[in-house]
């Protein structure tokens, strides 16, 4: 982008920016299940007056702007009320998940450096579910990651196996409520007890979960004891931008105590210039986020939230219940939450997608890994509440016409080099060559990504990663 001479007319600018719109998802009818959280345009207008309010302040220094701290500090009681951690329990906001997971890392990190400094190799200990955030963290971080699997039918992580997994290196156990992909909750009681027992930090990763499971138990749901009642959770992550419906980026980092939460905080002196010291990973950052979670959770109130949940909490059942009706189709687990995964052991999954997308929804592919297939997932959000028929039915239909689709010429040509594939000495003209055999060549994505997904699902994750990387650092080459 070239700026021009003269500044362009107010109409102009949003010409162009409604322009750039174009092809993104069409999230507003309700038919998008993922990415996008709606609370309908009430709330919306309520966040949006609340975010351009506070745009201009800047996090950075609480002292200058000391309407953020007190907005940050109300965040975090409440987060703590919520997730039962009583008088002690601190935290702060966050941009998102990914941030909050990485603070709970780093704050586990530096404590066992002072407690346990004889350990110059820390390790965490993942199960197959936990998110990919968790990785990013330990990739930052300098932490080695110990992956476990986990049960093939409840896709829960085994207490036992992570037991049997611990090293005297080991310093973080993670669980899920619930896990992204099949939205079941980890055993987190029995990780507590394995947490106690080996004076490890156990982060239990709530972000989808945390804010809506304490309604889901209110209308009389089974959920487990998933929180800080829960003895031996040392810290967790609450998202407030998913099913609290805020504005993005927003998210909770929270911890036991204090004594916890000092190890998350970052300052610097060693500079000539202004003491640095940062709650979380951002500096300068808008309050606009901040500002519209408050507000929003304020317009919503506790007795709309449990509203909602209930409608989603029908949703939901009626979708599981649909979905192993449809001929072809089974779920991969009972979900808990508002997260469903579904696969099929006789048809393309990935030709489902693309029929389904090509009908206004969006339903999102994962590839297959370790002992989980290839699949669809659904978050299910409020704006999808009334669509639980037309979305059946039209599934129902297009997982017929997937049936009589045959696999594609490229993956079916491709298979027996592609499942063994090593590409560690590939070099990025290596790579390009790959990637225009797949349709991946240029600046743009094409309309169809079966054939696509159906490469990457039969590379190993070290070849799709590689791959991915190349593609993506070409994608944004102006």
């Amino acid at each position: 982008m070239k700026l021009p001479e003269k500044g362009l007319p107010e109409d102009k600018i949003f010409e162009a920016l409604q322009d750039f719109r174009k092809n993104d998802v069409k999230w507003k009818d309700g038919r998008v299940f993922g990415y996008v959280f709606d609370p309908g345009a009430e709330v919306q207008h309520t966040a949006k007056q609340a975010y351009n309010e506070f745009l201009s302040e800047n996090g950075l220094d609480f002292t200058v702007f000391q309407s953020l701290q007190r907005l940050e500090k109300e965040l975090a009681a409440f987060g703590a009320q919520h997730l039962r951690g009583g008088d002690q329990a601190v935290g702060n906001f966050t941009s998102g998940g990914t941030e909050s997971i990485i603070l709970a890392v780093k704050a586990a990190r530096d404590y066992y450096r002072e407690e346990w400094p004889g350990v110059t190799a820390p390790e965490i200990i993942l199960p197959t579910t936990a998110h990919a955030a968790f990785y990013k963290a330990a990739h930052y971080l300098n932490l080695k990651v110990l992956q476990v699997p986990v049960d093939p039918q409840t896709y829960q992580v085994d207490p036992e196996t992570v037991w049997q997994t611990i090293t005297d290196d080991t310093i973080m156990l993670v669980g899920s409520a619930p896990t992204y992909s099949q939205g079941v909750i980890d055993p987190i009681e029995d990780l507590g007890k394995i947490a106690l027992k080996t004076d490890l930090w156990l982060h239990v990763d709530a972000c989808m979960g945390g804010f809506l499971l304490p309604y889901f138990k209110r209308l009389g749901e089974p959920v487990p004891d998933f929180d800080f009642s829960v003895p031996g959770v040392s810290s967790m992550s609450m998202d407030l931008h998913k099913y609290a419906y805020c504005p993005k980026g927003a998210s909770l980092v929270m911890y036991r105590d204090k004594s916890l939460r000092k190890h998350q905080i970052f300052a610097c002196a060693e500079w000539i210039g202004y003491t640095i010291i940062n709650n979380a990973v951002q500096s300068s950052k808008s309050g606009g986020p901040m500002a519209a979670a408050w507000a929003v959770l304020n317009r919503i109130g506790d007795l709309g939230y449990l509203e909602i949940a209930r409608k989603k909490l029908e949703a939901v059942k009626k979708i599981t219940a649909g979905i192993p009706k449809i001929k072809g189709l089974r779920l991969l687990a009972q979900p808990q939450m508002t997260l469903i995964a579904f696969t099929s052991d006789s048809v393309n999954v990935f030709h489902i997608i693309d029929e389904m997308n090509s009908r206004g929804w969006y339903i999102q592919p994962a590839l297959s890994y370790d002992n989980c297939p290839a699949h669809i997932h659904l978050s299910v959000s409020a704006s999808n509440v009334g669509w639980e028929d037309k979305l059946l039915e039209d599934l129902e239909e297009c997982t017929a016409i997937a049936a009589g689709m045959p696999e594609g010429e490229l993956v079916t040509s491709l298979r027996p080099m592609l499942q063994d594939l090593d590409l560690s000495q590939a070099t990025d003209e290596d790579i390009n060559g790959l990637l225009a055999m797949a349709g991946l060549e240029g600046q743009g994505l094409p309309d169809r990504m079966a054939e696509i997904n159906g490469v990457l699902n039969l590379l190993p994750a070290p070849a799709r990663k590689k791959i991915l990387v190349s593609f993506v650092n070409d994608l944004f080459v102006q």
